[in-house]
């Protein structure tokens, strides 16, 4: 695993998303309510920028800003159509006071 280092955790407070690039990809971090949260900014449905429509850090779900399919950020898995395959996520700790994610080579 390599590990990314997102930004200082009191930059990152609860309500409060980062877009980081990792190699070929783009993930969103997204804080809810003071748990972490990374996913692929690409929607399932096609391929089109994820991490980048609303998002509602109360149910921990981002809206696809195309279609509008709902994702859980915790599980990648799509809760309204026209999505209906997951899309990848990634452990997100805090290091030494830095946000970390850790992304597969």
């Amino acid at each position: 695993m390599a590990e990314i280092e997102i930004c200082p955790l009191d930059e990152l407070g609860p309500g409060k998303m980062r877009l980081v690039p990792a190699g070929t990809m783009t993930i969103g971090v997204f804080n809810c309510g003071g748990s972490f949260h990374a996913i692929e900014d690409r929607c399932s449905h096609d391929d089109g920028p994820l991490a980048e429509g609303d998002w509602d850090p109360e149910a921990c779900v981002v809206v696809c800003p195309r279609h509008g399919s709902r994702f859980d950020l915790e599980t990648g898995i799509p809760m309204s159509l026209p999505a209906f395959e997951a899309v990848k996520t990634f452990p997100v700790s805090v290091r030494d006071g830095m946000v970390v994610v850790d992304v597969e080579e």
